[in-house]
């Protein structure tokens, strides 16, 4: 699998305000408020003066990597107020520290923090700061129009906290799902409707993983342990375990009084 990195990296909103007059130029966020600008071929086209401008603010880091089943090299440079300051330092050679690698280097010196010790590759900013979230300049155009919306960084952070709370939520929940498919339940989906009155649909549904759940926490249930564990679940839920399923009244099984009418016909008028 192929990966070809040739882009801008440095602080997203001033990047993004820089690009906001330049057709074409889109910046990417990555991690620690960092943004990525991939450089077109329309953007290569001046780069030292690109870069110069772009550093007037602040630093900014030309970072190129091309990968190829694990084998490639990278190149990296820093530049601030104007003028290169560091680099361009070029490898093919990974077997050394991580922190030396040429991308890894020129993040540091952006400011980019390591993970903490416990963390799988703790010392790789590259992965840390998530340039390997994307392959190639597409990717990462793909990225910076699904965050063209967003007012700033900030906007953008808390965006994506929100996704992510969202699928570990989903993903927990699944989890649980998957976990209780097997564990039996002391009454069918038809008896618990009958038990809290209600109509077929999501809640049945959790209250079958509400029993199943018990199983786990407290081992087999009888009937009446389960009727009674649902009926206070559903009264937690806000439902009414009183309430039954109105009897269908067309089942031939079913007697329903009989009206005025049917009386006389029978010849049996209304007692006094």
């Amino acid at each position: 699998m192929s990966y070809r990195l040739d882009a801008v990296v440095g602080d997203f909103d001033r990047l993004r305000s820089w690009a906001g007059g330049v057709p074409g130029a889109v910046v990417a966020p990555l991690r620690q408020r960092m943004g990525l600008l991939p450089l077109s071929a329309a953007l290569r086209g001046d780069l030292p003066d690109m870069l110069g401008d772009l550093s007037q603010g602040g630093p900014v880091a030309h970072v190129q990597a091309d990968f190829w089943g694990g084998e490639g090299d990278q190149t990296a440079a820093l530049w601030r107020a104007g003028v290169r300051e560091w680099g361009p330092v070029h490898t093919s050679e990974f077997s050394g520290p991580r922190e030396d690698w040429p991308i890894n280097a020129a993040l540091a010196r952006l400011g980019v923090a390591p993970a903490g010790p416990g963390a799988a590759d703790h010392r790789d900013l590259f992965v840390e700061v998530g340039l390997g979230e994307g392959r190639d300049e597409e990717d990462w155009r793909r990225a910076a129009l699904q965050a063209c919306d967003v007012a700033d960084y900030d906007d953008w952070h808390v965006g994506e906290q929100v996704k992510r709370e969202h699928e570990e939520r989903a993903a927990a929940e699944r989890a649980v799902s998957e976990r209780l498919q097997g564990i039996p339940a002391p009454l069918d989906g038809r008896e618990i409707m009958t038990l809290l009155g209600l109509p077929q649909g999501r809640t049945t549904g959790a209250a079958i993983r509400h029993l199943r759940q018990l199983h786990l926490d407290r081992g087999p249930q009888s009937r009446e342990e389960a009727e009674a564990a649902l009926r206070a679940w559903a009264a937690e839920q806000g439902l009414n375990p009183v309430t039954a399923v109105p009897a269908d009244t067309t089942s031939p099984h079913v007697r329903r009084p009989a009206s005025a009418d049917e009386n006389l016909a029978r010849g049996s008028g209304p007692t006094e």
